[in-house]
C-alpha cells in the first residue's frame, strides 16, 4: 500500500508498506537508496509485522526535492511520516544517512527501540567529497540506461528484489542532494558528529557495524559508542560484511531484528 505524504514546506514523499498487522517498523534509507530498499524486508515480516518505508528528499519519488538537506529537516520528516503510522512502533530501523536519521530522532520518537545499520555517526571534515560525492558525481554523469546496466553488473551478487529497489532509487536522482548533505550540515566545518547525541541514550539502541573495511565508523567511532553510549547501547558486529550488510547478511540481520523485538535480547 502506498501513501502520498506532503511536509509543511510542499515537498512530499511516499510513504510504502507490508503487512497488515502486528507493531510497525519505520524504515529509513540511506544515499543513493530508496523505500524500495526495505521491500525485501516487508515481504519477509508481513505475517508478524507492519513495516513502512518512505523516500527520502532527492531520492526515488522524491529526487526532485534536494534542499533542504539538513539532518534536522530529515528529522522533521521522519516525525512527520510517523504520525502516518498508527498503532505501536517496535523500532526505527535506518541505514547509514538513514542510521543517523533514526538516531536524532529516537529518543523523542514513540518507538520503542533503534536500530541503526552501519550509520553514519560522523563525518571527518574535508573527507565527504572522496568519501561519498565522487561516486555520486561519476554514476549521475552517465545516461540511466548506462548506469542501470553498470550498477546491475556491479550488484549482480545482490537478490533480484534488491537490485530493483537500487533502479527505483537512481533512476531520476543526481548527485546534488549528495553534496548538499555535506554543504547543509556543515561537513567541512566539523558539523557532522553523532556521538554526543548516542551518551546516556533513553531507548535500546543496536548499531549494527560492517566490517572494518567498508564501514562508515571507524575503530575510533565504535570505541567512543561503547564509551559515551550507556546501558541502552549495543553493538553487533558483522565482520565479514560490508556497508549494505542488511542486504547481503540478510538472514543474520532479520534473525538479529526479531531476537531484540521478540525476547528483548540485543
Amino acid at each position: 500500500m502506498e501513501q502520498r505524504i506532503t511536509f509543511d514546506d510542499g515537498a512530499y514523499t511516499t510513504l510504502e508498506s507490508w503487512g497488515t498487522r502486528g507493531p510497525a517498523l519505520l524504515c529509513v534509507h540511506g544515499m543513493t537508496s530508496s523505500r524500495k530498499a526495505w521491500a525485501r524486508l516487508g515481504e519477509h515480516f508481513a505475517g508478524a509485522y507492519r513495516v513502512f518505508a518512505y523516500d527520502q528528499r532527492g531520492h526515488g519519488d522524491s529526487a526532485e526535492f534536494t534542499r533542504p538537506m539538513s539532518l534536522e529537516r530529515g528529522v522533521r520528516d521522519l516525525d512527520a511520516v510517523a504520525t502516518h503510522v498508527d498503532g505501536d512502533i517496535a523500532a526505527l530501523v535506518g541505514h547509514s544517512w538513514g542510521g543517523a536519521i533514526v538516531i536524532l530522532a529516537g529518543p523523542a520518537s514513540r518507538a520503542s527501540a533503534v536500530i541503526a545499520v552501519d550509520p553514519v555517526l560522523r563525518v571527518v571534515p574535508g573527507t565527504w567529497r572522496a568519501e561519498y560525492l565522487e561516486d555520486a558525481e561519476r554514476d549521475f554523469a552517465l545516461p540511466f540506461d548506462d548506469l542501470a546496466k553498470d550498477l546491475r553488473q556491479r550488484l549482480a551478487s545482490w537478490p533480484a528484489i534488491d537490485v530493483e529497489g537500487k533502479m527505483h532509487a537512481v533512476r531520476h536522482m543526481t548527485a546534488e542532494p549528495i553534496a548538499r548533505l555535506a554543504t547543509d550540515n556543515n561537513v567541512d566545518e566539523g558539523g557532522w558528529n553523532l556521538l554526543a547525541r548516542t551518551a546516556a541514550y533513553p531507548k535500546p539502541l543496536v548499531v549494527m557495524a560492517a566490517g572494518p573495511a567498508d564501514s562508515v565508523m571507524s575503530a575510533d567511532d565504535l570505541r567512543e559508542l561503547r564509551a559515551r553510549g550507556g546501558a541502552n547501547v549495543f553493538i553487533r558486529q558483522y565482520p565479514d560484511q560490508g556497508h549494505n550488510l542488511h542486504r547481503t547478511a540478510f538472514d543474520r540481520f532479520t534473525a538479529d531484528i526479531e531476537r531484540l523485538l521478540q525476547r528483548g535480547e540485543p
